[in-house]
């Protein structure tokens, strides 16, 4: 009989086949209300690797949010093999307040590997990378477009870890977007300690978009199913999906008048050099700029806002 490793998380045997609702307890509210982290890990009866899916790093990231909860409520988090731990919120404060940020200001995806004794932030960063992702082989990483800025469905990889664009052609989002790691990122501290992870951007800040959240719920299954935690078969045969296109470089092109902004096309869109995408009026019906794109490339994503500035960004144009 093949014995099974041990797993202890937060001080917490995990059992196999069984689902475990952890709490990572690490502030408290100005009442000194606790403010707890639930983590959700589902073992499954052989083992295998080790997947974490979190969102909510930016509190109004909320779609990110969606998608796990989805994952969780149809239980396509339970493995036959290996574990699946789910982290829905991260950012609780920023959750509860509707904000990227922490109630301090600071942004958590710029304080990893973050300090017992540091900020709120780091406090979280540091829990987070002492706790939980030692326990992980592969991780997913859920975000939205901040403020007004919608994202198509994407996967950001970095050119000098070559190996997670197989991860990320598997998950099969609408664009495969070759971005740095930002300094102090989740992203960089977490591929840096020998994990394995691709960030996924789709829709914007407090909003749910139904396309953008099957497409990670998808993207999700055909990774559990690539690394053989379970067979999802069926499932991937019933939603065939196009193959991503890969975004070698990418730029914002922006507004040159401000005003009243309006598009004329879908994010994801192949558009071509002098293509009008929308229009940039005044108020008062006196004038009228056709905003045209500047080269060739993707729509991987765009700006909602109704009223721009001079300079704001507009379209995020991707070059292949």
């Amino acid at each position: 009989m093949v014995k099974r490793k041990s797993m202890v998380i937060l001080d917490t045997e995990i059992r196999p086949g069984r689902k475990t609702i952890l709490n990572l307890d690490i502030a408290r509210l100005h009442n000194r209300t606790k403010v707890e982290i639930p983590v959700i890990v589902q073992r499954g009866r052989e083992d295998g690797p080790v997947l974490l899916l979190i969102a909510g790093i930016h509190g109004n990231e909320v779609n990110g949010v969606e998608i796990i909860r989805e994952l969780i409520s149809r239980k396509i988090n339970r493995p036959d093999k290996g574990t699946v731990i789910c982290i829905p919120v991260l950012n609780v404060f920023g959750f509860l307040n509707q904000t990227r940020d922490f109630p301090d200001g600071k942004d958590l995806n710029r304080f990893f590997p973050g300090s017992k004794t540091g900020s709120l932030a780091s406090i979280f960063a540091y829990y987070m990378m002492n706790e939980i992702m030692p326990h992980a082989d592969y991780c997913i990483d859920f975000h939205t477009g901040g403020a007004d800025r919608f994202n198509s469905s994407q996967i950001r990889i970095s050119r000098d870890h070559p190996e997670l664009l197989e991860l990320a052609q598997v998950f099969k989002p609408r664009f495969i977007v070759y971005a740095p790691e930002r300094e102090k990122s989740f992203r960089q501290v977490a591929t840096k300690m020998g994990k394995k992870v691709i960030l996924f951007e789709g829709g914007k800040s407090l909003d749910f978009h139904k396309r953008i959240t099957m497409r990670g719920v998808n993207g999700v299954m055909r990774t559990m199913h690539h690394l053989g935690m379970r067979d999802f078969s069926d499932e991937i045969s019933a939603n065939e999906i196009t193959e991503p296109i890969v975004i070698n470089q990418s730029s914002w092109f922006r507004a040159r008048h401000g005003g009243l902004f309006r598009f004329f096309l879908k994010d994801g869109a192949k558009v071509e050099k002098g293509e009008i995408v929308g229009s940039i009026s005044d108020p008062y019906g006196s004038f009228e700029h056709l905003v045209k794109i500047p080269h060739d490339g993707y729509i991987i994503g765009m700006n909602h806002a109704p009223i721009v500035y001079q300079g704001d960004a507009l379209v995020h144009l991707g070059t292949v």
